[in-house]
């Protein structure tokens, strides 16, 4: 296995950027993930952000928002680390690494999502232990404070 596109998690689940944070949240509990890519719209699917669980913790919760007003986009990571379907696999590992990233999207030529590439994914699907434990170790590094 070496392209992204072997290890992804193909047609993640999506919400719009004015779907409630209530509906991403129900999203998350439905379909058992922690980041929803959100999509301009269902047509195009062009990824225009991501909301993760711990953006609801913090940007939601932890702020006091109201989770029936508050909307995907409110809350949303705007600047999204991506790659390609046919991309070495290094290069998603390498983007992890320095990102401190669990999870990267994997876009088209045009920006739209066609999967979502996560630690888990490495883990499980790719037969590197010694990469797959290197990146583990670098995502889960303390950031400076």
């Amino acid at each position: 296995m070496t392209k992204c596109g072997e290890a992804m998690t193909k047609n993640p689940v999506v919400c719009m950027p004015n779907d409630l944070a209530a509906k991403v949240a129900q999203v998350m509990k439905l379909e058992d993930v922690g980041p929803v890519p959100i999509v301009e719209n269902g047509q195009t699917r062009r990824l225009v952000g991501m909301v993760t669980d711990r953006d609801l913790a913090v940007k939601v919760v932890a702020e006091g928002r109201d989770i029936k007003t508050t909307k995907a986009e409110d809350v949303m990571s705007r600047k999204i680390v991506t790659c390609r379907a046919e991309d070495d696999l290094q290069k998603v590992l390498d983007a992890m690494s320095e990102n401190q990233l669990r999870r990267i999207p994997v876009v088209d030529d045009e920006g739209r999502i066609v999967g979502i590439i996560a630690q888990a994914d490495i883990a499980t699907r790719v037969n590197q232990p010694e990469k797959t434990a290197a990146v583990v170790k670098k995502i889960s590094r303390s950031k400076a404070k």
